[in-house]
């Protein structure tokens, strides 16, 4: 068996302390019940995490100090079948050595599909 997908996003708004994405809901996220896969939602959530964690920083392949998360919590609390996700990223804690990142991962009508908390460090 063959199993393909794409994921894709869009940064809409950055700044030194949020950054909002929006990925839409497409066949290459769906799971076999037809929503969105949760990885999918994860993998949105942590990278709308890490751009704001990595700040205006461009990085390269091994690079030191680009943002590892280290740890990821999730609550899946919704899905949808089609529409458009919005990722909200907020510091909790922004330090040298030590950045946690809650991401509010909402869909259509604001509904709220999932709160993500990430724990960055610096790669070395």
């Amino acid at each position: 068996m063959k199993i393909s997908g794409q994921i894709e996003f869009s940064i809409i708004e950055q700044s030194s302390d949020k950054v909002i994405a929006e990925m839409p809901v497409q066949k290459g996220i769906l799971n076999p019940f037809g929503v969105a896969h949760a990885g999918a939602i994860l993998w949105f959530a942590d990278v709308v995490a890490t751009v704001l964690a990595a700040g205006t920083a461009e990085f390269s392949p091994g690079q030191p100090g680009f943002p590892l998360a280290i740890n990821l919590n999730a609550n899946l609390l919704g899905n949808q079948q089609d529409g458009v996700f919005q990722a909200n990223s907020v510091f909790v804690k922004k330090g040298r050595s030590v950045t946690v990142v809650r991401t509010t991962v909402t869909g259509s009508n604001g509904r709220l599909i999932a709160e993500v908390t990430t724990t960055h460090v610096p790669a070395k």
